[in-house]
């Protein structure tokens, strides 16, 4: 018994399906009835690709692989743009249509993965990825701006948060290694950094909870403070100024602004600091509880300088309210445990981790300091060698004598980095700059190669090493 044939399929945007097809033998890639019938189904049953997007998620997954394969050529050409979540949850490989669409291009981010040190493999992984912002915004790769990056980032790891078994840290991972190459190949002209979008979203979900009056004071305060004060003092005080309304309103739901605080609301926070675990267990401590309430001090002075509308009509915080603060003794290394720690550094495999031990405890320098290096940051004055130190903590730029085991771990150190990154730092890594918590690490496996207890980079501070 012969099988019934198909039905026909409609015939819709033939000029499209045609140019499609010469596309692909321009490339030397088939064009059988497969090909053609796969792009003839997506247009029968969505004759307008914009309503693509309006489809439930299974109907866009559900089509034939050959028609996946027109939806991925018309999204790399900007005649279809996809959502995230199509993007996320079916992975296409648009990077081989773009890499056919711009060869050029894909020759020049290539040669710059590789020049930064990433296997094609993840080279490819990357290349990839950029046409998942080519589609999502229907535009060229160099036509992408800024802002189109952060919206794609965002939409795209929110996409693999709400769809099971997508991995949102791989995904991040080769989001962040995408940045690094993107700046060197000069698509964007932003030095590729870490972000923690969980802590925004939290931050931002917790703002949503105080009440608006008084978190639009809060926040004018902070805007304004922003132009003035380092970014670490913002940072705290938003802290203190999120964790204080949040407080008030869990406790007093009558409290709406914060011209409506009374000193009650000051009290009970500042006894909650000292009830609520610290991050690493125990209280926290009284120079912490100390900056909380400096923080919402400084908060309510402003406000009372500027004659503020929505201001407490009183004092609601003083001298006697800020706790004795403790003055313990400097934790350090002994020159025995110095010596060990040095030792055990000196056999690490990894050239930045000998280094960056070297250079804590052998110049003082604070972390941020290190990582804030640039290439010409080794001087010589007269038959010397110093390091130049930039502008960090105490605002000063300074000049630190350079030991000669140190100057010759620098001098590999720049005999084997990169020559022609964009970016002038002195540790990179891939291209982008080198993230604290490394430090931290080369710190605490040389602690335990070396017997020793907890250490850490601030105390390398301490040792005058020989």
């Amino acid at each position: 018994m012969r099988r019934a044939r198909a039905a026909a399929l409609p015939i819709v945007r033939p000029d499209l399906v045609e140019f499609y097809l010469a596309h692909r033998a321009a490339q030397g890639m088939n064009i059988d009835h497969k090909v053609r019938w796969g792009a003839r189904a997506l247009l029968a049953a969505v004759p307008d690709l914009s309503d693509f997007c309006d489809l439930p998620l299974e109907r866009q997954l559900a089509f034939n692989h050959e028609s996946h394969r027109f939806i991925s050529w018309l999204s790399v050409t900007g005649r279809l743009q996809p959502g995230a979540d199509y993007l996320v949850a079916r992975r296409p490989r648009l990077g081989i249509v773009l890499a056919r669409t711009e060869p050029e291009l894909h020759l020049r981010f290539m040669e710059t993965a590789r020049f930064l040190g990433f296997r094609d493999a993840l080279a490819m992984t990357q290349f990839n990825l950029l046409g998942h912002f080519v589609a999502l915004f229907g535009k060229r790769p160099h036509e992408l701006q800024q802002t189109d990056w952060d919206e794609g980032r965002r939409l795209l790891l929110e996409a693999a948060r709400r769809i099971p078994n997508r991995g949102v840290k791989a995904l991040s991972t080769a989001l962040f290694n995408l940045e690094a190459t993107l700046f060197h190949c000069e698509l964007t002209d932003q030095l590729p950094r870490r972000r923690s979008p969980d802590r925004a979203d939290i931050r931002a979900r917790e703002w949503s909870r105080v009440p608006a009056g008084m978190a639009h004071t809060m926040q004018h305060y902070l805007r304004h403070i922003a132009g003035t004060m380092r970014p670490g003092t913002v940072k705290n005080a938003e802290l203190t100024l999120r964790e204080f309304a949040l407080l008030v309103a869990a406790e007093d739901t009558d409290v709406t602004c914060v011209a409506a605080l009374k000193r009650r609301h000051v009290e009970r926070y500042r006894q909650w600091p000292l009830e609520r675990p610290a991050a690493r267990g125990g209280p926290l401590h009284r120079h912490t509880v100390r900056d909380r309430l400096s923080k919402l001090r400084g908060f309510f002075r402003r406000l009372d300088e500027w004659d503020a509308a929505d201001r407490p009509p009183r004092q609601l915080i003083f001298d006697s309210d800020f706790p004795i603060a403790d003055e313990p003794l400097p934790r350090f290394l002994d020159d025995a445990a110095a010596a060990k720690l040095l030792a055990a550094a000196r056999k690490d495999p990894d050239p930045f981790a000998r280094l960056a031990i070297e250079i804590l405890a052998r110049t003082g320098m604070r972390r941020s300091e290190m990582l804030g290096l640039t290439i010409d940051a080794v001087v010589q004055i007269g038959s010397a060698y110093w390091l130049r130190v930039p502008v960090g903590k105490m605002h000063t730029d300074r000049y630190v004598p350079l030991h000669p085991q140190l100057k010759t771990l620098l001098d590999d150190w720049l005999l084997h980095r990169p020559e022609g990154l964009r970016s002038n730092l002195l540790f990179t890594d891939h291209g982008r700059p080198v993230n604290a918590s490394r430090i931290e690490a080369a710190v605490r496996k040389a602690a335990q190669q070396a017997g020793l207890g907890r250490v850490t980079p601030h105390q390398l501070r301490h040792i005058v090493s020989a």
